[in-house]
């Protein structure tokens, strides 16, 4: 018996931004790897790299200490939306309302994140740098892109309907400025280079 490619026929439409939403949450992804919503297509991409640990640890512990009233610091898996621009990421690193996480359904509002942090990979490197700051750019109020092959980690911060207007780029050990809401120096002396 041989095999055939058996056609499928093309739906009339492409999908709408809650089909694929639903199709995210009920794809069965393999351990160690996430789904996002990346340029209106649905992006599996294996989670960090284990020398990311570190970093996004005391990343993530700084930030705790001065995160906004009702806001927590996490690394968890959780898929934000962005129905304006059709968009579902699962930042690396997150400050979210704690809000946002009593309500129904798998998918966090977008609104509710104060920070997001992303640690690039070479798979992930040309979205964090572009598609994500895009985005993130118009609500978030500080985006940390922490790029582990160059030992380097950029605040970008004061989002506007065209992206952000401030970016500040410091090498691992030094200091980082992290603005309001936080308001404090990041010492990244911990992250490694």
């Amino acid at each position: 018996m041989t095999e055939r490619a058996t056609p499928i026929e093309a739906p009339l439409s492409p999908p709408t931004f809650e089909s694929l939403l639903r199709t995210v949450e009920e794809m069965n992804t393999p351990d160690g790897f996430k789904a996002e919503l990346i340029r209106g297509k649905i992006v599996v991409s294996p989670w960090s790299k284990l020398r990311y640990s570190r970093p996004m640890r005391v990343l993530r512990e700084q930030l705790q200490a001065h995160v906004p009233t009702g806001h927590f610091a996490d690394t968890s898996p959780f898929l934000f939306q962005f129905p304006a621009a059709e968009r579902g990421y699962g930042p690396d690193l997150y400050v979210a309302d704690e809000s946002a996480f009593d309500e129904e359904g798998r998918h966090a509002d977008g609104e509710a994140l104060s920070l997001v942090g992303e640690f690039t990979s070479v798979s992930t490197k040309d979205a964090d740098w572009n598609e994500k700051l895009d985005v993130y750019g118009r609500l978030v109020p500080v985006y940390l892109v922490v790029d582990m092959r160059d030992s380097e980690i950029t605040c970008f911060s004061d989002p506007s309907p065209h992206g952000y207007r401030s970016r500040k780029t410091v090498a691992f050990g030094e200091a980082l400025p992290i603005p309001e809401p936080f308001d404090f120096t990041l010492d990244t002396s911990g992250f490694g280079g």
